[in-house]
């Protein structure tokens, strides 16, 4: 009997000028899915992407791609099964990507094998960290992952140097002095640059470990703009009333 379902759609080969690995994004929300998928090409990757739990696990049977990003709530099929199922036949890295910041959650799906997990609101290069990460640690073509540093006028974020810099005409870069805290919400900024970020998103991004406040943001914010001060970047950053704050690199 023919089968029914529809063939997957074709993934260019992995030849010398396409070496990334490949990616499946399951994920129903068409909006993120597009800017995960954009981000994660932008590095270097190839990716498919699923609707859905059943066809999620028909790709990844046809595909078996080098990584999954897997929504939790899926229709047709929870991503935890879509997870379980993965786990029953391979080890591939699995992260996992949920609206819900539930501790309980989060164990379940690490103790059942997910190598990551990621909530929503998140910041799309964070998350291509995170992958990058996953496949490095797991020994999954480490050589071949490198993201390409972000550019936002003169400002330069370098992702895998997990540093930023100003750069001159003639191209020569300038470090700046960041502490970690600091890089990471440079990076979060620059991911989206015109894009408002509320306090509360920063800190969940950069300092998802902290029972931070707001005003510890702000001091953050306020040592990370004089340093892009001393180094020519007056105005980068921009505080937006009541919200939060943008990156934005001007006309």
């Amino acid at each position: 009997m023919t089968d029914p379902r529809p063939a997957a759609p074709p993934i260019p080969p992995r030849t010398a000028s396409d070496p990334g690995p490949l990616a499946l994004v399951v994920e129903d929300e068409s909006g993120i899915a597009d800017i995960l998928v954009a981000y994660l090409q932008r590095d270097g990757m190839r990716t498919q992407r699923a609707v859905d739990g059943p066809s999620a696990l028909r790709l990844f049977g046809q595909l078996r791609p080098d990584i999954v990003l897997l929504d939790i709530h899926l229709p047709g099929m929870d991503g935890v099964d879509v997870l379980k199922a993965i786990r029953s036949d391979s080890d591939t890295p699995v992260i996992m990507v949920t609206a819900l910041a539930d501790d309980v959650d989060k164990l379940l799906s690490l103790r059942m094998g997910a190598d990551d997990y990621v909530v929503k609101p998140f910041s799309p290069a964070e998350v291509v960290a995170r992958v990058r990460a996953v496949l490095r640690r797991t020994g999954a073509r480490p050589a071949e992952v490198r993201a390409a540093p972000i550019r936002v006028g003169r400002l330069v974020v370098d992702m895998e140097a997990h540093g930023a810099s100003t750069v001159d005409d003639d191209g020569t870069l300038h470090p700046l002095p960041l502490t970690l805290t600091e890089f990471r919400l440079l990076a979060c900024l620059a991911s989206q640059p015109r894009r408002c970020f509320s306090r509360s998103h920063l800190i969940e991004t950069c300092l998802p470990e902290s029972d931070a406040l707001d005003r510890v943001i702000d001091s953050h914010l306020s040592k990370l703009r004089r340093k892009l001060q001393d180094a020519g970047q007056e105005g980068l950053i921009e505080t937006v009333r009541s919200i939060g704050y943008r990156l934005w690199p001007g006309p």
